[in-house]
């Protein structure tokens, strides 16, 4: 194929697909190539884009990156890193605001999402508190624990002293796995019973545990676990 992304057919343009089938019809590499606009010396912006997401390991870890792992990829100076990392930040903020809305408990994929974009890359375990208002709005989002890199130490009074600050009316706990491996472990099962009844002392409900891994995520709510 042409070099040249001027000279391919209409129907195989990024920009000319977008226009005529939407977002969703372009690959991840397409959707770069109408970020970035340009490639580099010998490449056009699409072979570029794909080159860019072999040696990041796809998009999500991408996007995940920081400025100076960003600017080590081929291709990647400042200008481009900023691009990138105001994509994500742009995501984190969109979503934030819907479950501000109250959308996360119409639109159930809101909460996993914003929840993947905020723990799935972190290098280290990290235990998340979302606190919501009485009609499942978010108030406040922050991450409450940290740990190794498979353990993050929890304490159910932490979780019960930010409640009553917020006067959260309930809550969703979350927290990745850097192992990538989402399946909950025992450790994680009697922790969230724990994090549960301390909430029902105040008489806060515990609407969630999300367990975040690098292929996906997983809803003790979903699963029947709480």
């Amino acid at each position: 194929m042409d070099n040249v992304i001027k000279n391919w057919p209409l129907e195989e343009r990024p920009r000319e697909k977008f226009i005529r089938h939407g977002s969703q019809s372009l690959s991840d590499a397409e959707l770069l190539a109408l970020l970035f606009g340009t490639g580099t010396a010998g490449k056009n912006v699409i072979n570029w884009a794909r080159e860019l997401l072999q040696q990041s390991g796809g998009l999500a870890p991408l996007l995940a990156m920081e400025g100076k792992q960003l600017c080590a990829l081929n291709g990647i100076g400042p200008a481009r890193s900023i691009q990138l990392q105001a994509v994500l930040e742009l995501s984190k903020r969109y979503l934030a605001a819907a479950l501000s809305r109250g959308e996360g408990f119409t639109r159930p994929s809101l909460v996993r999402d914003y929840l993947a974009t905020q723990l799935r890359h972190q290098p280290r375990e990290v235990f998340a508190v979302l606190l919501l208002d009485t009609q499942h709005r978010l108030l406040h989002y922050t991450e409450l624990f940290m740990g190794t890199i498979n353990a993050a130490p929890v304490y159910p009074r932490e979780i019960v002293k930010l409640v009553m600050q917020h006067n959260a009316a309930a809550v969703i706990i979350a927290h990745n796995h850097p192992s990538g491996v989402a399946e909950p472990s025992l450790a994680d099962q009697k922790v969230t019973e724990r994090i549960k009844r301390a909430l029902e002392v105040i008489d806060v409900g515990l609407l969630d545990h999300f367990v975040i891994g690098g292929e996906g995520t997983v809803s003790f709510a979903e699963r029947g676990m709480l």
